[in-house]
């Protein structure tokens, strides 16, 4: 009942994921309709229910287009939990500042990144050109579609990728 569940709007655009119960509370109140069932079935005592694992809402919910915040967790997964100056795959991992903000970098997409304990200590509060560094790859905002947002969330099912293309 907590497995994740692609949530349409109703001209198929992907809008959230939800668990399995929500899905078929909305699905109970007519409120969305089943699109794909690729988990069998939940049995109650008086029904047999397909355990959904796309729906359509009923109605259109208008809304403007999304944007990804600049959290911590979006920055490892935009750079891959990967160091961004030596290449390492490391448990820790933190943040810097590619302009140290006592020079004025602000907390920008295109001015943090990932980095080893190791680098980021090498680098300390120096430019890249001071500490002898370089970048393997020039940070940028991440897309804000929907095959970005929701199709590397951890839960992406086979149900749910001719949905995540083209948004």
């Amino acid at each position: 009942m907590h497995e994740s569940v692609l949530v349409l709007n109703a001209n198929f655009e992907p809008i959230n994921i939800c668990s399995t119960r929500r899905a078929v509370s909305l699905m109970l109140a007519e409120k969305a309709s089943l699109i794909a069932n690729g988990r069998g079935y939940i049995r109650t005592a008086r029904l047999k229910i397909p355990a959904p694992s796309v729906i359509r809402l009923a109605h259109m919910v208008h809304r403007p287009r999304p944007h990804l915040r600049l959290t911590r967790r979006e920055v490892l997964r935009r750079d891959n939990f990967t160091c961004q100056y030596c290449g390492r795959r490391a448990e820790e991992l933190t943040i810097d500042h590619i302009i140290p903000r006592r020079l004025g970098g602000r907390l920008t997409w295109d001015n943090v990144v990932t980095a080893c304990a190791p680098c980021n200590h090498k680098k300390g509060g120096k430019t890249l050109e001071e500490a002898g560094m370089r970048l393997l790859r020039q940070p940028k905002e991440p897309p804000s579609s929907a095959e970005y947002r929701f199709g590397r969330s951890g839960a992406s099912f086979v149900e749910w990728e001719p949905f995540l293309q083209g948004w």
